[in-house]
This record gives C-alpha cells, sequence and structure tokens, in this order.
C-alpha cells in the first residue's frame, strides 16, 4: 500500500506576542495510506483540528508548525498550503458567505482550477450537485446559504471539496451541527464518494459513535499527543489506553440513554 502522506514529530505551537509559548500538539507521527478512512478522535482542545490544519498549511496567525519531515505521495512538502487536500468543517454556515450564492461560492471554486465560460461552470456545478445527492441542482446554484438546510449546506461543503480534484478530504467534525438522521446521512455519503475515487479520508471526531464502522484505522488524541492508535477492530473491541475505554464507555452510555445499542 502506498503512504500517501508521512508526517514525523509534528509540533504545533501559539506563540502569543506578550505570553509563553503553548505546544497545542507535542510530537506526533501520522501515515496515511492513500484511499483509506483514518479516524482521529478526542475531546475538544486535544489538539486534532490544529494537527489537520497544519498538513494544510492552514494555521491562524500566531501558530507555528514544526516537523522532522513531511512527505506528500513520496516527495518532501515545501509548501503545505499548495498540497491537493480539502476540509470541510463542522459548522458550513461559518464557511459559506451568507451573501453569495451557491452557485457562486462553486464556480469561484471552478476559476482556480480550470478557465472556464460561466455557463461550462454552471454546468460541472450542477453535475457536482447531483453527485452529493441535493436535488433541484439548477435551482440551488440560485439560492443562498440560509434558504437550504443545514445537511445541504454540508453537502453543498463537500460538493466544493471534491471540485479542488483534492485527493484528500479532512472532515473536521463533519456532523456536529446536524441532527442525528442528516448525520447519518453526510457520513454514508462521505464512505460512498470515499469508495467511487479511492479518495483519502481523515475523520476528525469528539464522537466515537461518528467514526464506528467506518474507519479503517482509528488515532486517539489526548492533550495533543496520540495516546493509541490502531484498527478500527482493535480500538473499539480491544482498547487499551484508559482513555480510549473512557471515550468507549462514554458512548455506549450515550446510545443507550438514545435508546440504540451501545458499542
Amino acid at each position: 500500500m502506498t503512504e500517501l502522506i508521512e508526517v514525523r514529530h509534528l509540533k504545533v505551537r501559539h506563540v502569543p506576542k506578550k505570553a509563553a509559548a503553548k505546544e497545542l500538539v507535542k510530537g506526533i507521527d501520522l501515515s496515511i495510506t492513500k484511499g483509506r478512512i483514518i479516524g482521529i478522535i478526542g475531546e475538544s482542545g486535544s489538539g486534532k483540528s490544529m494537527a489537520m490544519k497544519a498538513l494544510m498549511g492552514l494555521l491562524p496567525e500566531g501558530v507555528q508548525a514544526e516537523s522532522q519531515s513531511y512527505l506528500f505521495d513520496g516527495q518532501a512538502v515545501k509548501d503545505a498550503a499548495d498540497l491537493p487536500i480539502s476540509m470541510i468543517f463542522q459548522d458550513p454556515m461559518t464557511s459559506l458567505d451568507p451573501v453569495r450564492t451557491v452557485g457562486y461560492h462553486l464556480r469561484e471554486v471552478i476559476f482556480r482550477q480550470q478557465k472556464l465560460s460561466k455557463a461550462a461552470c454552471d454546468q460541472l456545478a450542477i453535475q457536482q450537485l447531483e453527485k452529493v445527492g441535493i436535488p433541484q441542482p439548477e435551482q440551488r446554484l440560485k439560492q443562498y446559504p440560509h434558504e437550504l438546510s443545514g445537511g445541504m449546506r454540508q453537502r453543498v461543503m463537500i460538493a466544493m471539496a471534491l471540485l479542488t480534484n483534492a485527493q484528500v478530504l479532512i472532515a473536521d467534525e463533519p456532523t456536529t451541527a446536524l441532527d442525528v438522521t442528516v448525520q447519518a446521512q453526510i457520513l454514508a455519503l462521505i464512505q460512498q464518494l470515499q469508495e467511487e475515487t479511492e479518495l483519502t479520508v481523515i475523520l476528525v471526531s469528539h464522537d466515537f459513535g461518528v467514526v464506528a464502522g467506518m474507519c479503517d484505522e482509528v488515532h486517539v488524541m489526548l492533550e495533543g499527543q496520540f495516546v493509541e492508535s490502531g484498527s478500527g477492530e482493535d480500538i473499539f473491541y480491544r482498547p487499551q489506553h484508559p482513555y480510549t475505554k473512557k471515550l468507549l464507555q462514554a458512548a455506549a452510555f450515550v446510545e443507550e440513554d438514545q435508546g440504540g445499542a451501545s458499542l
């Protein structure tokens, strides 16, 4: 199997102007095989999102990343921002411009990739909306984000990510703002697209229920470090670290409280 991403001893630090630096990610190693779904799970503030943004070169001001080595498809990475990696976020309303139509957002992504006429862009956008399961795509191009449901907005974000021709899709808490039924639909869509296109997916979550049965490999993160890594089956059925066991117990409690089966 081909390792698409290999990063060694990745560190991320917050370096404020008038305070001591704080280490957010404390030297993690990450190898991601092409065409697989990798889960990264941990509570809020554990460093999951910062690690993923570091892979993309999208860290906010005052936050710095360094690593001993970073390879993408076997080549040393010079500028992470140039990599074919896209991210979808937990709340698409904060990622979509509320005063721009859906069509504008999609055309903007297409224009960055290839110089096409507006009509050609719209046709490509319609095809992509159909691919992610949005009905009446021609009509959706004319609508604004607030006119769509949360699930449809997230599908638009997925369509935008795919239009970049990304080889890696980072789904950062993609279902947190959605109800349970729509969560399942979005996760099923991501899994379907991954199988159809051999897309590599990194699924970031604080919820074991979200990654259960979907990920080939899972990394459990606590306070900026991976405390346990293994296959989905090993992590879910043979956990070793106390923190992993605690997360699984919490997930089982939530499932039982909602009337479902525990993990």
